[in-house]
């Protein structure tokens, strides 16, 4: 849907700080089932995930306990492989930005577009820090 020049330098943001940029199914799958910690970035072109949910993650690293794995998936561009982190994020409905901690497979904090949507990346790095302080 988007074009790949277009999306490059929002995927390149979380790519900097150490996020893996996931394009298949198997790797969605890989990945949030893998031992530890995983969080899933449902990256957009929004404003909000420009605006607040990039910057709120990248903030959000900064603290003494952090996921194993940091992957994403991008809405709108990465569909069968957004489409199974979506299916994993199940009871929730789908949303883009949204961000998802999972321990051992199982999800266990989840930051959808409603919280992310206005609410200053400050707030939203907190958000996540307390999830990585109580699962990590």
């Amino acid at each position: 849907m988007y074009p790949a020049e277009f999306v490059q330098p929002m995927r390149d943001e979380l790519s900097a700080i150490g996020f893996k940029q996931l394009n298949e199914v198997e790797q969605v799958e890989e990945a949030i089932n893998a031992e530890g910690t995983t969080l899933v970035v449902v990256n957009s072109v929004c404003g909000c995930a420009a605006a607040n949910a990039r910057p709120g993650v990248r903030i959000s690293l900064a603290n003494e306990k952090s996921p194993s794995n940091l992957v994403t998936v991008f809405a709108g561009v990465d569909f069968e492989a957004t489409d199974r982190a979506r299916a994993m994020m199940v009871p929730f409905p789908p949303s883009s930005p949204s961000m998802a901690l999972f321990k051992n497979g199982e999800l266990v904090h989840m930051l959808e577009r409603h919280h992310i949507e206005g609410r200053p990346a400050e707030m939203i790095a907190e958000n996540l820090k307390q999830a990585y302080n109580e699962f990590c």
